[in-house]
């Protein structure tokens, strides 16, 4: 029973176990993501975070302690001035595992580990839809605000406009009361005066409706004498065309003989 045994010993003795780790952490540092099985990455991640957050304080002790984990200048002077910059506000969580599916000789669970503050593909995503959700909901609050602002300002308006509705059928009723007998008198025979021109109008049509008759009655005689004439000379073309058919053979008939 391994009751309390959370160590995966990775079939390997302490000394050989460490030194792969320290070499995997230097990498990682270097590289900034590696490929590795994920029982390897998942050991890695206990060994090298709290390396990374000890280069947050950048001073000789911390210094010398990292050191004593990695055992490479270059890892050292590289996580305490490039790395640990990036990572000074992130609390925790400073790698990521992908799963990659299996290896192909033993079927071994493979993945990559890398530095979350390095992939930018994945940053860029996030920090997009962020932008996209904070914008639905500004959205969405400015209008539950708008509609709330708008119900009251609409009651107002109504009350406004009920008593100026009121005023002005007031000052509309007003000058019927004083209307006086010399302008009722006066507002009769104004329609009286107006309408004569309007007879006069009528009769001005119907004259000139005669004139236009009478012009189109004209037209027509003259168009029927017109046919008359051109068919009375027509038949007198006719007869003499015939007389002289006539005399021609008289005078063919006379050469015969």
């Amino acid at each position: 029973m391994r009751h309390n045994r959370k160590v995966n010993h990775l079939g390997r003795t302490s000394s050989h176990r460490k030194a792969m780790l320290a070499n995997m952490a230097t990498s990682l540092i270097m590289h900034k993501r590696i490929k590795t099985t994920v029982a390897k990455a998942k050991a890695l991640r206990v060994f090298v975070e709290p390396i990374l957050t000890k280069s947050k304080e950048d001073t000789t002790h911390s210094r010398r302690i990292v050191f004593g984990y990695l055992q490479s200048k270059d890892a050292v002077t590289e996580l305490f001035r490039e790395i640990s910059p990036k990572i000074m506000e992130r609390p925790g969580g400073y790698t990521r595992i992908l799963k990659i599916g299996n290896r192909v000789g033993d079927s071994a669970d493979m993945c990559y580990i890398e530095l979350v503050d390095y992939n930018e593909n994945l940053l860029g995503t996030k920090t997009e839809a962020a932008g996209k959700a904070g914008r639905r909901r500004r959205r969405g609050s400015a209008k539950k605000k708008e509609e709330g602002a708008e119900i009251p300002k609409a009651k107002k308006t109504t009350e406004i406009e009920a008593p100026a509705e009121e005023e002005v059928n007031v000052a509309e009723e007003t000058p019927v009361t004083e209307e006086t007998p010399e302008e009722t008198t006066a507002e009769a025979e104004a329609p009286a005066k107006e309408e004569t021109p309007i007879s006069e109008e009528a009769s001005a049509e119907e004259t000139t409706s005669e004139t236009t008759t009478d012009n189109e009655t004209q037209v027509d005689a003259e168009q029927e004498t017109g046919e008359d004439i051109t068919d009375e000379k027509t038949d007198s073309a006719e007869k003499d065309d015939t007389e002289s058919e006539k005399k021609d053979d008289d005078t063919e008939k006379e050469k015969k003989e």
